[in-house]
């Protein structure tokens, strides 16, 4: 007997293939689904815990404006993430909020400095100056009445919970004045618990003992009276200063030598004879930042000289680059060179090397004392490369042409390579010589496609700082200027070491600069791009 053949058709075998592929599919899909949406919320939760605490962060600095931006903005990337739809905003968001975070405010911020003496001294309000000059004057006083005391913690941040002689219970920290509690827990006569907080242990107070040492909590609201400050932990005396502050009359007074410090306008107290009280505090001076720039001398001179060697530097080092990088490109091209492949690799080895490593190494090789140029090349020679005002600036240019040719060298060789040949044959058919045709066709074509880029190699040169910085830190140090300038420095340069290098930093003034590299970058590439729109029309 013989089992019976069933002839399946090819059709229907093709469709039940197709929906088990498609049922697949479907699985795939939404067992994809729930994991992008744990994912989600997982992100979306770990976002939405930092933003609670930076809200936190914000309203405890009475800054309600911030902590509302940021309230919003959470809450309108939940509903966009959560809800169906929205597809554009799902991509624009993230793009959005860094473009916000790092570019709008960046340069707000910046803005907003360049118009205060915001700097070392002035860096926080008037309140706070006057508590910092009172608690550095402060004294103990000799019959002081003796303050029991428990060093409480919550988060992160200690406070005394001190007993006063007649017993009232009182709770204070360096930024809190005492104030009486109700509810401490009591040892005898003694407070040394309090809801809500940890009591520090011995072992924790000598953990932590130089910070508690340097607690000094004010007694009320008004400076004069003084502050609680504790040798031990365990026991606090009655501190005060030998100013003495008059909120009224603005003026802060030396009890110890009668000199009167008045609030002039200025950011400081200052003495009739000019002696300013440090710290000073934060204030709008308007222009007088960008005024500085311009009419002191002492500011001014550096400040046009590092100008005029920022544009001589920036051009030259983009002129230099690019005329090597297509020499390079033209003479590689040439379809009779060989092994042309194994060349370029060479050409770009430079390119290959992190800039400011290679800053560094040269710097080490130019050295005058043990440098390679000097020790090998020259013989033992002598040569102040990197100390001599125009020896170090053309160590720059030379050490920035190392650098930045390869790239020039391979924009130029595709621009090179994109030209129709049937453009140079015509012109060789009419006669025209070599420079002809490389005057006349191969140079305009090419500054088509280059010149949006010798822009950018511009703007970038303009603010190389790594080159300047790492080879010659921006020396040789000008004395005679009254900021941290130097021959080789450029704005960039200039603006770091304003703002960050030395014993007093001037945030203010170093942001007017930034604001005034901005306006001049910014002018030159709108007038550039617009230069070259003319040389659209050759194509």
């Amino acid at each position: 007997m013989t089992t019976p053949t069933i002839d399946r058709d090819p059709a229907i075998e093709t469709t039940r293939t197709k929906r088990s592929a498609r049922a697949a599919k479907i699985a795939e899909a939404a067992g994809a689904g729930w994991k992008i949406l744990l994912f989600k919320i997982v992100v979306l939760g770990l976002i939405d815990a930092l933003a609670v605490y930076s809200i936190l962060v914000l309203i405890q600095s009475d800054q309600w404006v911030a902590a509302i931006v940021v309230l919003v903005v959470t809450g309108l990337a939940n509903w966009v993430y959560f809800s169906r739809g929205n597809l554009p905003a799902k991509y624009l968001i993230p793009g959005l909020v860094f473009l916000f975070v790092f570019q709008i405010f960046a340069a707000g911020y910046t803005a907003y400095i360049a118009f205060t003496n915001y700097g070392t001294g002035h860096n926080s309000t008037k309140e706070s100056a006057v508590n910092a000059l009172m608690l550095s004057a402060q004294e103990r006083v000799p019959d002081s009445p003796t303050y029991e005391l428990t060093v409480v913690e919550q988060l992160g941040e200690f406070s005394f919970l001190v007993t006063d002689p007649d017993g009232t219970i009182e709770l204070g920290g360096v930024d809190r004045p005492l104030e009486e509690v109700d509810d401490a827990q009591m040892d005898g006569d003694k407070a040394i618990g309090l809801p809500g907080y940890n009591t520090l242990g011995f072992a924790q107070i000598v953990a932590n003992q130089d910070a508690i040492a340097d607690m000094a909590v004010p007694i009320s609201d008004d400076p004069n009276d003084g502050a609680l400050r504790t040798p031990d932990g365990s026991v606090a005396y009655v501190y005060l200063s030998s100013l003495e502050y008059d909120e009224a009359a603005g003026t802060m007074t030396d009890t110890t030598t009668g000199t009167v410090y008045t609030d002039i306008g200025t950011g400081a107290f200052t003495a009739p004879d000019g002696t300013e009280l440090m710290p000073g505090w934060q204030i709008n001076v308007g222009f007088d930042n960008f005024v500085r720039a311009f009419t002191e001398e002492s500011i001014r001179a550096p400040f046009l000289s590092v100008l005029v060697w920022t544009f001589v530097f920036a051009f030259l080092s983009v002129f230099t680059c690019f005329a090597l990088g297509l020499f390079l490109a033209i003479v590689f091209n040439d379809p009779r060179m060989k092994s042309k492949k194994y060349y370029r690799v060479i050409m770009i080895l430079p390119y290959a090397f992190p800039g400011f490593l290679s800053a560094l190494v040269w710097a080490g090789m130019m050295n005058q004392e043990f440098g390679f140029l000097n020790v090998v090349l020259f013989g033992g020679a002598d040569i102040p490369w990197l100390t001599n005002e125009w020896l170090a600036k053309i160590s720059i240019l030379l050490v920035n042409l190392w650098l930045g040719f390869p790239y020039m060298f391979l924009i130029c060789t595709g621009a090179l390579q994109s030209i129709p040949d049937d453009l140079q044959e015509a012109a060789r058919v009419d006669g025209a010589t070599a420079w002809q045709v490389f005057r006349n066709i191969k140079l305009p074509l090419l500054f088509v496609a280059v010149a949006p880029l010798l822009i950018a190699s511009f703007a970038y040169n303009f603010n190389n700082f790594s080159l300047i910085y790492m080879l010659t830190g921006g020396g040789p140090r000008d004395a005679t200027a009254d900021v941290n300038v130097g021959a080789t420095d450029i704005l960039i340069t200039m603006v770091y070491k304003v703002a960050f290098v030395g014993s007093k930093a001037d945030y203010g003034l170093a942001s007017a600069f930034s604001i005034i590299i901005f306006l001049l970058v910014g002018t030159i590439s709108v007038i550039a791009f617009r230069r070259t729109k003319a040389l659209e029309e050759l194509n």
